[in-house]
């Protein structure tokens, strides 16, 4: 460590490196193990970390800008060796026909020591290559891991429905996509920014100590190239946006004709499907054509211009005439021939290089657009809850970016040890009301207090410890049985993990397996049927043994056998415990201490079963539609089919 607690070697503000911190992983892991039911524990810092308070791709660099820098320097200084070793390679060849070379620095060494020059400088300009791209990989590396890991602790700390809100998706490509972006950008583009950048600098310099006439030459051509360029480039961003546009157009347009393929063959001919492609391409095409066009004559100028042929051929005219004239010797001859491909050598790479630059500075603002969403606020003097009991009083909220309030004025008592019911049409604000318990969002007025303690008020871990769920959509990890149900209670043992998954029914299919508990479940549990998945679930919420539970309808989509199974399973989760249960099947829960129901965000009845059918309101309703949709069935007869 150095002074002050830093770590030696370290450059400013690379805030947060995790590396060295045992716990990293299995922390990251038990907070993304919400929805399965694990413990969720808060961050140990306050700040986020390496990210920088203001966009740009620069400052999103800060922490290692340093190598970043070196990296480059090296780089720019093995192009100018490399560069410089014409001047005597030139000249020994003067030297070798018995001339006096008229170039610059080499004049009188003998030929022997030209050639040692110019292996020298080759060397050295390739080792400085070599150690600029080490240089930078490894800063690369260095800064892809933090920015990670920075990016995974931060989420962390965000709303849960924040995340979900913001989608899988989008989170992916900030977290992968973007990031591998920027990795490319620091460990490939930024020595060859700085190479190419060097090459016609350093070209036209030594071009401009040989003879000026020709350097004026070079840069003539070069200045009406980058006249040309401009004047193809002035609805560069425009058109940029429209090209943009089409190709993610295409991109969206195949992988909704190949993820709806099931759809296609069964009620589609592809006229429509295939017809959405086809119309992308040809707006592709249309949109391609027009910036061709747009760019015109000048655009073609440019490229010719910026070239190093035209370039070459110009200065070489004008020096065989100089050479003739006797205003130029032989030595300067080949070094002007060999620098001025040099000028415009390294353009048009920097200008086709400018697409990853454009795309590391998109993915640095998204980036930094992620990192300024406003973590969930840890209590300072965290309370610990002192029962089982949940209280909403006066609850309201409102999704971010709508304007109608998913839940309005809500208020209720769960008392412990007892089971209530929320019921209510699709919408009404069910699952909300289960999201807002472990502060997937904080509401807009009121409070929900959990063992008496308002939510806001408990540290993470101790609200998650007190709360486990069971969602209708199941998430398991592609690891093994065992680790799964282990993210309950990760110190667990494997005695404590048989026992619960006993109790949710599924420990005799798992001993069934090959590989028992060490069984793989796949992707999200993709070997898993629905059924099975929720059982995992339901064993992990039973390691937890939390005293409250909040259930959102665990048995929705199980067939006729799982469910039995799940009821089994749940039945034995639920004893002893202060039970929530989103239900969708009424018939679940006729028997539950209170049922709340809700409509449009509001609490409109609550009471037992017996009380609210003689009420003859929304849940009597309720009723008689679930008891009309069980009686029904498909019935055969001579005309046909009825129900």
């Amino acid at each position: 460590m150095g002074l002050g607690g830093a770590p030696v070697g370290r450059e400013p503000g690379c805030g947060h490196h995790h590396r060295g911190r045992p716990d990293a992983g299995p922390w990251l892991c038990r907070r993304a193990a919400l929805f399965a039911g694990g413990p969720v524990l808060p961050p140990d810092h306050g700040d986020f970390g390496m990210i920088p308070s203001r966009p740009g791709l620069w400052s999103l660099m800060a922490c290692v800008r340093g190598r970043i820098v070196l990296a480059m320097g090296m780089a720019a200084l093995g192009m100018a060796c490399t560069i410089t070793a014409v001047l005597p390679l030139a000249a020994a060849l003067d030297t070798l026909q018995g001339g006096t070379p008229d170039v610059p620095l080499v004049g009188g060494w003998s030929g022997g020591a030209l050639v040692a020059l110019a292996a020298l400088l080759i060397l050295g300009g390739l080792s400085l290559r070599t150690l600029s791209f080490i240089v930078s990989h490894l800063a690369a590396f260095d800064l892809e891991e933090r920015i990670r890991l920075d990016l995974a602790d931060h989420l962390a700390r965000l709303p849960l429905g924040t995340v979900i809100t913001t989608g899988a998706g989008a989170l992916t490509k900030i977290v992968q996509g973007d990031v591998r972006s920027l990795h490319a950008f620091v460990a490939d583009s930024t020595p060859l920014v700085a190479r190419n950048i060097a090459a016609p600098l350093v070209s036209l310099g030594w071009l401009l100590v040989i003879d000026a006439r020709l350097a004026l030459v070079a840069l003539a051509l070069f200045a009406g190239g980058m006249v040309a360029m401009r004047l193809a480039m002035k609805d560069y961003v425009t058109l940029r946006e429209r090209y943009d546009r089409a190709r993610e157009a295409i991109q969206a347009a195949v992988i909704e004709f190949v993820q709806a393929m099931p759809v296609v063959r069964l009620f589609d001919d592809a006229s429509t499907s295939f017809g959405r492609y086809t119309t992308a391409l040809d707006t592709f095409r249309t949109v391609f054509k027009g910036w061709v066009q747009a760019s015109g004559l000048s655009g073609r100028i440019a490229l010719l211009a910026l070239s190093p042929l035209p370039t070459l051929i110009a200065v070489t005219l004008v020096a065989l005439g100089l050479y003739a004239l006797g205003g130029l010797g032989f030595a300067g001859l080949v070094a002007v021939l060999m620098l001025s491909t040099g000028v415009a050598d390294a353009l048009l790479p920097l200008m086709w290089m400018s697409e990853f630059i454009r795309k590391a500075r998109a993915g640095a603002l998204r980036v930094h657009d992620l990192a300024s969403i406003s973590p969930l606020p840890e209590p300072t003097q965290p309370q610990k809850p002192r029962d089982a009991s949940i209280t909403f009083e006066r609850v309201s909220f409102t999704y971010p970016g709508r304007r109608t309030p998913a839940l309005d004025d809500v208020s209720f008592t769960v008392a412990p040890g007892s089971v209530v019911a929320v019921v209510g049409p699709s919408g009404a604000g069910k699952s909300t009301l289960a999201r807002l318990i472990p502060r997937f969002w904080d509401v807009d007025a009121g409070q929900i207090r959990v063992g008496g303690v308002d939510v806001r008020d408990c540290a993470s871990d101790d609200l998650m410890a007190q709360v486990a769920f069971v969602f209708q959509e199941t998430f398991l990890f592609n690891t093994t049985l065992l680790e799964n149900i282990r993210l309950g209670r990760p110190d667990a043992s494997l005695d404590d993990v048989k026992a619960a998954a006993r109790a949710a029914q599924i420990h005799d299919l798992i001993e069934s397996l090959p590989q028992g508990y060490d069984t793989p479940v796949g992707d999200r549990g993709a070997r898993l049927s629905g059924g099975q998945r929720q059982r995992l679930t339901i064993a992990r919420a039973l390691l937890r043994d939390a005293p409250i539970l909040v259930l959102d309808e665990a048995t929705a989509f199980a067939d006729a056998e799982n469910e039995a199974l799940l009821v089994q399973a749940l039945a034995t989760l639920m004893r002893g415990r202060t039970v929530l249960i989103i239900a969708h099947r009424l018939s679940t829960i006729r028997d539950a201490d209170q049922i709340l129901v809700f409509d449009q965000g509001r609490l409109s009845e609550q009471g037992r079963h017996a009380e609210l059918l003689a009420h003859n309101g929304l849940y009597a309703r309720l009723w008689q539609t679930h008891e009309a949709a069980r009686a029904w069935t498909l019935r055969l007869s001579s005309s046909g089919v009825s129900a």
